[in-house]
């Protein structure tokens, strides 16, 4: 009955807090001090519940009062707290839906006449039911992964018959029985991949990019934020070992510009060198360069970035083409060096490294860090937030769907444990172990996978160990007297600062040290580990404890559960009084933590990890590097790191005596102190960076020799022409011939023109040479017409070619006529289009170019319609060809007829697959089909277009947003001069045409049917979530010319 007195409680509380808030309400005036009104008002409601109150009063203040350019903390309190929820949430949370259905009961027993019974009555039956939904959502959302998890083994099994040929082979190559000691601890160099040779005359130019967070060289300010962690640190050793390699000539790492006056001006630089190549060393170095993406002048969290993602990949192209063009003016005789291998870190940067690998045609490389569907599993298995809570709060299908789009492009993903490939990649649609094996052997035998792709997962992350100086490899003989010693001011002098702040806690400063360094986070566990120090009484007589658990100044204006943690801390400490016995320093620089583990491996220590997962352990290899035996938590990555290192034991972190027994034997046992030092010493250079740099460029190097060899070309520089020159569209009337345009001989007039033409060129031409093409690129300006014009039935209506028409006169009419040149991007095929221009009486010799298929096909008018090979070169790779056709048609239909999607061989071509669809034919939508198809190894982009009534089955790297990029680096355009116009709705590529740097010009009213119903299915991301408020994006009330230019005046003045 106790826990239906609890609840009787909360329910009273409710009921007190709605009435009294209206009492409060009603004689609430408007002016006098709000804080004060407030505390009054809080003071009001806990007459009899004071003590959730005011925690929550505080909880609250707090708040309130560190977020910046916010309400007064009385009006936002109010506004965000609801006493009533709160207490209801505390109920649903916290019992049984049978101890709330008791409750009723005994409310209905001892019903009165009294309004209060009444409502108490009907109060426990709704929360019954609240209580009872609760659980049925939770049990939706486990049916849910459920279902998913089916599905993805079907998807495998599907894929698994299809390559069923070689299954003895692959048994024989790869047999996942075979005894843990034969196997390796932590992947390696597989036989297939050569050993990295250091190359002086090699000059490779590598791009690592990390988004978000607070990037920078120097001070790193790690635990500012949530966004700037580990992986701030990470990416900058990365970069400065690469750069360090013999052979890399460049290292850029790419992030976002912030210049922001809440955060330091060094953000805010564009670029920031981060080593400095030595004479004669063959290396530019390695460096910082911040890309303006997003809001200018704000800091915003990474769940925010997401619809400006588009804008930072159009920043970074343009630097990448920059870069190319100036290191191939260096070093390469004028040809572009392009990257060697585009590498990004977190979701969302894997998603921009995608989006440049497939523009660019460069091998993607993949760090995860953190995964997104690992973390949305856990909340929903928590309960405490719904699905749509946890996407609205996390951006999580927006960040998965990034992750996915990696795996596709990667060639290669670099994970810190096998823990991290089975369980935590294992759950992804785009990656199944065995399937990644079966396809390998197949590559190495020379079989065709059929279509099949799965990026292979390596190596472990590199450490930096240049703070470890000789004195950290010698064994001392733990005694601190000799620098301690009697002169206290000599004592100073010789010991580091942050050794003196720890040693202030000890009574007894000489006993070793048990060092815990981490987060004040509740999975990171320290309250068990203060427990079992607490509880062993041996182990207090035999060591101390220190606590490094980031900085602070006043617990209560930490977050929640960091200011838990810490004050759960502290009363530990007080409950079993260990004051003399453990430290808990407030604040230490990173400059300062290799220090601390000097001090800990000078005692004699032991470092403890007990966090109750732990991804990989980087705490783990840097104590090793100092020569400190480790106890660490059997659940995560130091299960392998252990098998490397062998420098100490694992743990239960739910088991306390587990925990203290192992410590325990550590110090107590120097024979084992000194085995275990020794081993780790001896195996940690496995995880230098050095070692760690030479087993990725061998990786990068493997995948290179299966990747497309075909490289973008770029428009040579051309001299500038005079004013003179300039506007010039008939060269052989505009000027007379003199000097060295004479010619000998009398000619005819069109014999006289093409003379002249060559002449000039040959002048203008590098190097005399007289071969130039003639590219279109040179215009200053592209108007793009991507409009999806089509009626019910999927036919393209006349809108289109109003739109097409206006647009050209609006060119006409600009300033800048003669230097603009026209895009049409459709999804029609190039048939249709050619076929439809001729009935509109509109000639293609318009145009500079026609995108058709929805970007599969790229032709030239000034070419005699002749498609561009090289782009249909760069876009073919991981295309399945073949293959796919029956899987896309046994896989796109939800329900339905057989006939109800038909392959339409007139409007495909060797790079799309086109299928007609019955206009009431129920399909899968794009998010739900490409999940199917990524499950059984396929990696295709899909387009409903022409009204929802085709589907266009392309390559992965094939988009119309895709094409103009490709355009925009073979012609040497800005693609901040690129206008695109588009309607309010089109295909289900739509979004795609909307962001990044290019001007987007939107026509209202022009399209009728459009293809959106069939782009996401209700759990996926939001529209918000791709497309941002921007500037580049503006609005037109009709298709008419005078409203298109106005328009184009409009976007330029911005």
């Amino acid at each position: 009955m106790a826990r239906n007195e609890w609840i009787n409680g909360y329910l009273e509380a409710i009921l007190d807090a709605g009435s009294k808030l209206r009492v409060v309400e009603d004689g609430g005036g408007g002016g006098g001090d709000t804080k004060s009104s407030l505390e009054k008002k809080i003071k009001t409601l806990s007459s009899s519940n004071s003590m959730i109150i005011r925690r929550w009063y505080e909880e609250m203040k707090h708040q309130v009062s560190t977020r910046p350019h916010q309400q007064q903390p009385d009006k936002a309190a109010e506004k965000l707290f609801s006493a009533t929820k709160y207490f209801v949430e505390e109920v649903v949370n916290s019992f049984d839906e049978s101890d709330l259905h008791r409750t009723w009961i005994k409310a209905i027993a001892t019903r009165n006449s009294r309004e209060r019974s009444n409502r108490l009555e009907n109060m426990c039956w709704r929360i019954w039911h609240l209580a009872r939904k609760k659980k049925q959502i939770a049990w939706d959302d486990a049916q849910k992964l459920v279902n998913r998890r089916m599905e993805r083994e079907q998807g495998r099994n599907d894929a698994a018959d299809d390559l069923s040929e070689l299954s003895e082979g692959e048994k024989e190559k790869g047999d996942g029985n075979q005894p843990e000691s034969q196997k390796e601890n932590i992947s390696r160099i597989s036989s297939d991949v050569h050993i990295w040779s250091d190359d002086s005359s090699r000059r490779l130019y590598i791009v690592l990019i990390s988004i978000h967070g607070l990037l920078r060289g120097e001070n790193m300010e790690l635990g500012r934020d949530s966004d700037t962690g580990g992986q701030v640190k990470y990416v900058v050793e990365l970069a400065r070992a690469l750069a360090n390699m013999e052979g890399v000539y460049r290292v850029d790492l790419l992030t976002r510009q912030i210049t922001c006056p809440e955060v330091d001006s060094s953000y805010g630089e564009p670029i920031e060198m981060l080593s400095c190549p030595s004479d004669g060393c063959g290396s530019s170095g390695a460096y910082i360069v911040r890309i303006p993406c997003g809001p200018r002048h704000r800091y915003i969290a990474k769940e925010l970035l997401w619809p400006y993602i588009p804008e930072f990949v159009d920043g970074a192209l343009s630097h990448i083409v920059n870069m190319a063009r100036a290191l191939g003016e260096q070093a390469e005789g004028g040809q572009p060096t392009w990257p060697y291998v585009i590498h990004g870190h977190y979701a969302d940067a894997g998603e921009v490294a995608a989006q440049l690998s497939g523009a660019l045609n460069v091998p993607m490389v993949l760090t995860g860090h953190s995964l997104g569907r690992n973390k949305f599993e856990q909340l929903l298995k928590q309960g405490r937030l719904s699905r749509e809570d946890i996407n609205a709060t996390y951006k999580i299908m927006r960040r998965i769907e990034a992750e996915e789009l990696g795996l596709d492009a990667a060639e290669m993903v670099v994970t810190s444990t096998r823990q991290e490939i089975d369980e935590q990649w294992g759950l992804y649609d785009g990656f199944d172990v065995k399937l990644e094996r079966k396809l390998r052997v197949r590559r190495q035998r020379g079989v065709s996978c059929l279509g099949r792709y799965m990026p292979r997962m390596v190596i472990p992350p590199g450490m930096d160990f240049s703070y470890v100086t000789t004195q950290d490899l010698v064994e001392g003989d733990g005694d601190l007297k000799s620098l301690l010693g009697s002169d206290k001011t000599q004592a100073k002098r010789l010991i580091p600062p942050i050794w003196s702040e720890i040693m202030r806690f000890f009574t007894n400063p000489h006993k070793p040290t048990i060092l815990a360094l981490s987060r004040p986070d509740p999975k990171k566990n320290v309250t068990t580990l203060l427990k079992a120090f607490g509880e062993c009484r041996p182990l207090r007589e035999l060591a101390n404890l220190t606590l490094i658990l980031g900085n602070r100044d006043d617990i209560e204006e930490m977050s929640n559960s960091s200011s838990v943690v810490l004050t759960t801390v502290l009363k530990l400490i007080d409950k079993y009084d260990l004051y003399g016995q453990v430290a808990y320093p407030k604040h230490h620089k990173q400059s300062e933590v290799p220090d601390i583990y000097r001090l800990a491996a000078k005692t004699k220590g032991v470092f403890i990890n007990p966090a109750l997962v732990e991804p990989f352990g980087l705490t783990l290899v840097e104590a090793a590097a100092y020569g400190l035996p480790v106890v660490a938590t059997k659940n995560g990555g130091p299960v392998d790191i252990q098998k490397a290192l062998n420098n100490g034991l694992l743990i239960d972190p739910h088991d306390q005596k587990t925990i203290a027994d192992a410590l325990l034997k550590l110090v107590a046992d120097k024979n084992l102190w000194f085995e275990c030092r020794k081993n780790g010493l001896k195996n940690i250079h496995r995880f230098s960076w050095p070692e760690h740099c030479r087993n990725y460029l061998s990786h990068v190097e493997h995948s290179r020799n299966h990747h497309p060899t075909t490289r973008l070309s770029m428009p040579a520089p051309e001299e500038p022409m005079s004013e003179s020159l300039r506007d010039v569209e008939d060269l052989s009337i505009k000027f007379s011939i003199d000097g060295d345009f004479k010619l000998n001989g009398e000619v005819d007039a069109s014999t006289r023109q093409k003379q002249l033409i060559e002449a000039f060129t040959r002048i203008a031409a590098p190097n005399g040479n007289s071969k130039r093409t003639y590219c279109p690129g040179r215009r200053q300006k592209l108007y793009v017409i991507a409009a999806d014009c089509y009626s019910s039935t999927g036919k393209c209506n006349d809108n289109f070619w109003t739109v097409v028409r206006s647009v050209m006169k609006a060119a006409t009419l600009s300033s800048s006529s003669g230097q603009v040149g026209f895009v049409l991007s459709t999804g029609l095929s190039l048939l249709e289009t050619i076929e439809d221009l001729k009935c509109q009486q509109i000639g293609t010799e318009d145009f500079d170019a026609l995108i058709c298929s929805s970007g599969s096909t790229l032709c030239y008018p000034w070419r005699d319609l002749g498609a561009d090979l090289d782009y249909e070169k760069h876009v073919e790779y991981r295309w399945p060809g073949d293959n796919i056709q029956p899987m896309v048609i046994r896989l796109a239909k939800s329900e339905g007829e057989a006939d109800d999607v038909v392959e339409n061989p007139r409007a495909s071509d060797p790079r799309c697959y086109s299928y007609t669809v019955k206009q009431e034919a129920k399909m899968l939508k794009v998010d739900e089909l490409r999940q199917k198809l990524r499950m059984r190894g396929f990696r295709c982009n899909l387009v409903y277009t022409h009204a929802a009534s085709r589907l266009n089955v392309l390559p992965l790297f094939v988009s119309r947003a895709q094409a103009l990029r490709y355009l925009s680096i073979n012609w040497g355009i800005e693609l901040s001069n690129v206008v695109v116009f588009v309607g309010e709705r089109g295909d289900t590529d739509y979004e795609d045409l909307l962001v990044g740097l290019h001007k987007t010009l939107i026509l209202k009213g022009i399209i009728e049917y459009g293809s959106e119903k069939l782009l996401r299915s209700e759990e996926s991301f939001r529209r918000e979530d791709v497309v941002p408020d921007s500037p580049n994006i503006a609005y037109v009330q009709n298709a008419y010319e005078a409203h298109i230019l106005a328009a184009l005046e409009a976007l330029e003045n911005k």
